[in-house]
């Protein structure tokens, strides 16, 4: 029995050689178009020396006018020699003033004036600065004009203020400060307080009023 000739069989001996052939010839194609070189025609231009390309404008000169010369000296004071007399009448003195007008005479003290010295505010005395009254009348007034800050209650907040002040010689107070805060508005209603207080009785040095430096406690206390 006669085996059928496939007509393909020839072509697939032929074609991987016709494959590597077409593919030689394009790179070859490419490489030669990338290689390829165009000169313009004619001759190129000779840049020489005498070429305006970088011609230098010429600068016009400036003429500048000179400065005008220093201002000259005034001129000196002739000194003139103790030998010549001066005559008083050349000087004519006019003060305005009558012969009956006496001139009062001003006399110094013989000794600097006598300056006070201020007065020391201390710390500890013989005798302490008290409240008029005592302790009791401080309680008393205290009472009337201290009133708890509506913060500090919202807050359930208690506790001690230590106020500062001066009590001066003649009881007045002054220089109210706060030591120890306790916030809340507190520390504002001491000061205010202890600021508008009455006289106290001044403290005593050698029998004698002194100014003197006192701290107090001012308690705040939830009923």
């Amino acid at each position: 029995m006669e085996t059928k000739k496939n007509p393909n069989a020839d072509l697939r001996k032929w074609s991987p050689p016709l494959f590597y052939f077409g593919l030689t010839c394009s790179l070859g194609i490419c490489l030669t178009a990338f290689e390829w070189k165009s000169y313009p025609e004619g001759k190129l231009k000779e840049i020489t020396s005498q070429t305006d390309i970088w011609e230098i404008p010429e600068v016009p000169i400036s003429i500048q006018t000179p400065p005008p010369p220093p201002e000259t000296a005034p001129p000196m004071v002739k000194e003139v020699p103790n030998d010549i007399k001066i005559d008083p009448e050349d000087f004519n003195i006019d003060i305005n003033t009558e012969e009956n007008v006496e001139i009062p005479v001003v006399v110094l003290p013989e000794s600097p004036p006598n300056v006070e010295p201020v007065d020391e505010i201390l710390d500890f005395t013989e005798v302490q600065a008290t409240f008029k009254g005592g302790m009791e009348e401080w309680t008393t007034y205290l009472k009337k004009n201290l009133t708890y800050p509506s913060q500090a209650r919202r807050m359930g907040l208690e506790g001690v203020v230590l106020v500062r002040f001066v009590v001066n010689k003649d009881g007045s107070v002054q220089d109210v400060e706060v030591v120890r805060p306790l916030g809340g508005g507190c520390d504002e209603i001491a000061l205010k307080v202890v600021a508008n207080s009455p006289e106290w009785i001044p403290g005593k040095m050698g029998g004698r009023p002194v100014r003197s430096r006192m701290v107090i406690p001012i308690r705040f206390r939830l009923n």
